[in-house]
């Protein structure tokens, strides 16, 4: 039987938003999305941790949604963050989006305030009730201070409209667990995890690294599915020391833009709280980019 969210598997970019002396540069994020069109990424999801949502104000959030939605024109389909820690923010976030041409809504756990696992359970679904767009949830307990438990998600799976969810527990046993119990579309929110997570049976990738090399986390994912194990653990094995780096030196997506910058795509620039990376952090992530084949050793 296919899983409900069938339409987001396979690569999606955590797409990075783009600033220029303090603003969001907007004809740097266009050339984004044309780039990762090009490349032929199916699924962009920007305005989510990697695009730094949580210091966009209201305007800008909304404002990366309808660049993005545009300029995809339709290539690829478009699921924004709309979460919050407080439910009306989330329920107005992702009427936008829905009004903007989102093809869905990735909604993070609420953040900060840890809610009860009912409180959980009543908030995604007080957003799919005010909202007709499927939803991804997104479940990151290292950043949202609460785990979304497999039976609440197995409780959430029977809302028509949550169809699909973007695990980044850290756990193949989590993983499991929710495939065991609901028809949800499972997606990889941890790079380095998404071959083991595809051999539970997770069916793609939100990814960070496809900010960079899409087509290799492509090429990892469509091993996997046409049957070839031996390509998949070697695309696995090149992109793994890759992806710890960008998540490992400092909070994403700060070695990310520091990558885009080594590679002459954009700029380093991030809001405060984050800050950029020291001199030795960069001469480390310029390493793994050498051993890479991205940059000149």
């Amino acid at each position: 039987m296919a899983s409900k969210g069938r339409i987001f598997a396979g690569c999606t970019v955590a797409l990075a938003t783009p600033f220029r002396d303090g603003e969001v540069d907007e004809a740097a994020l266009r050339a984004s999305v044309e780039w990762q069109v090009e490349q032929g990424t199916p699924i962009l999801s920007p305005v989510g941790t990697t695009g730094e949502a949580p210091t966009l104000s209201h305007v800008e959030h909304e404002r990366v949604i309808a660049i993005v939605v545009e300029t995809a024109a339709g290539r690829a389909k478009v699921v924004p963050g709309t979460g919050s820690n407080s439910t009306a923010e989330a329920i107005r976030l992702t009427k936008f989006a829905a009004r903007a041409g989102a093809d869905g809504a990735l909604m993070v756990s609420p953040y900060y305030n840890r809610p009860a696992q009912e409180g959980l359970y009543r908030h995604f679904a007080a957003v799919a009730e005010a909202v007709d767009l499927p939803i991804v949830l997104y479940n990151i307990p290292a950043r949202t201070g609460r785990n979304m438990e497999p039976e609440t998600i197995e409780r959430l799976a029977a809302i028509p409209s949550i169809v699909a969810i973007k695990e980044a527990a850290g756990s193949l046993d989590q993983v499991s667990d929710i495939l065991s119990r609901t028809d949800l579309t499972v997606l990889s929110g941890d790079d380095s995890l998404t071959l083991p997570m595809l051999a539970v049976g997770a069916e793609g990738v939100v990814s960070v690294a496809a900010n960079l090399v899409p087509r290799d986390v492509r090429g990892l994912i469509d091993a996997f599915q046409r049957g070839d194990a031996v390509a998949a653990r070697e695309a696995h094995a090149r992109l793994f020391p890759l992806c710890r780096d960008l998540l490992g030196l400092a909070p994403n997506p700060v070695p990310l833009k520091a990558a885009i910058a080594l590679l002459g795509r954009g700029r380093d620039e991030v809001r405060l709280p984050l800050c950029a990376l020291d001199e030795a952090s960069v001469a480390k992530l310029s390493r793994a980019l050498a051993r890479y084949g991205l940059l000149k050793a």
